[in-house]
């Protein structure tokens, strides 16, 4: 049976979207140390020495068909600095979350973050078929919060409990959605954002 999502190449004009593989990985590294992000106790990013490893598990989870993940390479540098994902993804219902994202932190808030959330939503949407795209995220992780809800997606719900964190706390998840009658009209506030001088 072929893939709902599989291995795809998402072009823009500040980043393109490559499928992840371990050659990403000392990019990756270094990125990471742009802002000690591991540090951030309410996320989940590896540092640089598990790179490798946090790598080959999301080739797992794109093995398993669960997951879809991509490096995002900076425009005019040739080089990963940050990654994202296709997670969650459900065929069946035409459905996936976008996640497992971070960006070197000198390039956060800027039009590059912006365009790949147009890019991975137009091709669920347009491409797959999506009915609804998922995005989810920490409770107390205020400027992803702030970030999801600029898109336009809408709070569905908090899962209390939902995970337990590296540190042993336990996570409240704010799940967020687009569905599909909505995206003309995120699509068309997006692409106003991204003729902005800085587009967050």
């Amino acid at each position: 049976m072929t893939a709902f999502i599989e291995p795809v190449t998402l072009r823009g004009s500040h980043a393109t979207l490559v499928p992840l593989g371990q050659e990403h990985r000392d990019d990756l590294a270094e990125a990471v140390r742009d802002g000690e992000l591991w540090n951030l106790w309410y996320t989940i990013v590896p540092p640089p020495q598990e790179m490798e490893a946090d790598i080959d598990r999301r080739l797992a989870l794109r093995a398993k068909g669960a997951a879809m993940p991509f490096a995002v390479i900076a425009a005019g540098t040739g080089r990963a600095a940050g990654v994202t994902s296709f997670l969650n993804i459900d065929g069946s219902n035409r459905r996936v979350e976008i996640g497992g994202t971070w960006y070197r932190a000198s390039l956060q808030r800027t039009a590059i973050n912006t365009e790949c959330k147009l890019l991975l939503l137009t091709h669920a949407f347009e491409t797959r078929q999506c009915v609804a795209v998922e995005f989810r995220t920490h409770l107390m992780n205020q400027q992803s919060r702030r970030g999801i809800e600029r898109l336009g997606a809408k709070l569905d719900g908090i899962l209390r409990n939902h995970m337990i964190m590296a540190n042993g706390t336990l996570r409240d998840t704010c799940v967020y959605s687009i569905v599909a009658s909505e995206w003309p009209a995120v699509k068309a506030n997006l692409a106003w954002r991204m003729t902005r001088p800085r587009a967050l």
